[in-house]
């Protein structure tokens, strides 16, 4: 199950637009109705108002009606074992459960599953600005 959505991540990154950094990212996330949401990362000339692979993903999934997600992908072209920026974690955290697994991938494949809770063990949601 983790080979396709690493697809779905792969397939992604090569949409980038990373013309500044030339570090291409895709994600892929899936929700527990099996449906695959991803994203590729967008850059801007004006730094750093460009967004995230985890972010385009993210928005996919809101604007496909959302649900439980169950599995995260994230690959990127030059690093092996991608895993989300700070402040992707946080956004996946608003949207994830703790034990929603994360695939860090290569080129290859997944290199490594963690779950969120790994990843960010104080993440927080938006309950508590209520």
């Amino acid at each position: 199950m983790a080979h396709d959505l690493f697809q779905a991540a792969q397939a992604a990154m090569a949409k980038a637009y990373a013309p500044y950094s030339k570090f291409p990212v895709g994600a892929a996330l899936r929700t527990e109705d099996g449906r695959v949401f991803a994203g590729a990362n967008v850059e801007n000339a004006s730094f750093p108002e460009g967004w995230c692979a985890e972010t385009t993903a993210l928005g996919n999934y809101i604007m496909g009606g959302g649900g439980k997600i169950t599995e995260v992908a994230v690959i990127a072209e030059r690093m092996a074992k991608c895993s989300p920026c700070g402040g992707c974690r946080q956004r996946l955290a608003e949207f994830c459960q703790p034990d929603t697994k994360l695939y860090l991938c290569d080129n290859a494949g997944v290199v490594e599953t963690v779950t969120m809770a790994d990843l960010l063990p104080y993440g927080f949601k938006g309950d508590i600005l209520k």
